[in-house]
């Protein structure tokens, strides 16, 4: 088998086109939750907090300054605003992936069969063994 065939039959197999628009789809759902969590979540929370914008929050390694060119050289930073922003749209990206999986294992689950009743064996061993104790 040629390796083109045998790549062909592995790239159309469902699992594989399964995963590929799982993860195309997820994408967008990220890029969703990021904004979701930026422009609509973020801003109420650091206006309660006392108009803190999250994005912006930073630690100063070194300030900005100019060397002897005119140029100026940017400061470097630690973005902790940036980490608590993907911190946060990380754990609801996790709850509603949580929630979506929820709800399609609630969807498969086959009902419970009720129990099977005795053969006729069984049931002729359990009055045997009911006589006997009597």
């Amino acid at each position: 088998m040629g390796m083109m065939s045998e790549f062909k039959e592995f790239a159309m197999r469902g699992n594989v086109i399964d995963l590929a628009v799982g993860v195309v789809i997820g994408a967008a759902f990220g890029k969703i939750v990021t904004v979701l969590v930026e422009d609509v979540i973020m801003p109420p929370i650091g206006l309660l907090i006392g108009g803190v914008d999250f994005s912006s929050i930073a630690i100063t390694l070194k300030a900005a300054t100019v060397d002897a060119a005119g140029e100026v050289v940017p400061a470097v930073q630690i973005g902790i605003g940036n980490f608590i922003n993907a911190l946060i749209t990380f754990v609801i990206i996790a709850f509603a992936i949580f929630m979506v999986v929820k709800a399609i294992n609630r969807m498969s689950r086959k009902p419970e069969a009720a129990p099977a009743e005795p053969s006729e064996e069984i049931l002729l061993l359990r009055e045997i063994r009911n006589s006997l104790q009597r």
